[in-house]
């Protein structure tokens, strides 16, 4: 699909300083990627991409996801409409990390249907008794069963 080639890492000084790509997958061939509005900065996803995601989002200026739940190659947006256009990608300092800037087609990240995948919080009150979660969107963006029909749920317990 492209022909883009990632540097080898061979100093600390080439990772850190330098202008050449040379991402640091893990063991399982992953780099964690968090995806910000690009606009209003807010947090609408965190995901993973391996080698080839990592190309097809630089070469399609699109972002491309690997799902561990599917074991396969995720372009978001691609059955959605919910495209994830990249306007900036950014890697960490010791590039093990990678940071999306987008703008969201149709105004929503997550497959539950809410604009980002963050729309609860973990109250911070009453910290000795039972842990509580608090919704911070109030509505969904679109309704996930018309969106994905049958289609199997990635969330896995």
């Amino acid at each position: 699909m492209n022909d883009i080639s990632f540097k080898k890492r061979i100093s600390i000084e080439q990772v850190e300083e330098s202008t050449e790509l040379a991402p640091k997958f893990d063991k399982n061939g992953l780099i964690p990627v968090v995806t910000t509005d690009h606009n209003s900065g807010e947090v609408l996803m965190q995901g993973y991409m391996n080698e080839e995601a990592l190309k097809q989002s630089i070469t399609l200026g699109e972002a491309v996801y690997y799902s561990r739940s599917r074991k396969s190659l995720w372009h978001k947006g691609k059955t959605s409409g919910l495209i994830q256009k990249i306007k900036e990608i950014r890697i960490d300092d010791d590039q093990d990390s990678v940071w999306l800037r987008v703008e969201v087609q149709g105004g929503a990240s997550c497959h539950v249907g809410y604009r980002s995948c963050f729309y609860r919080s973990i109250l911070l009150e009453n910290k000795n008794s039972k842990v509580v979660l608090r919704f911070e969107e109030d509505e969904k963006v679109f309704d996930p069963k018309k969106v994905y029909g049958n289609a199997t749920n990635p969330t896995k317990l």
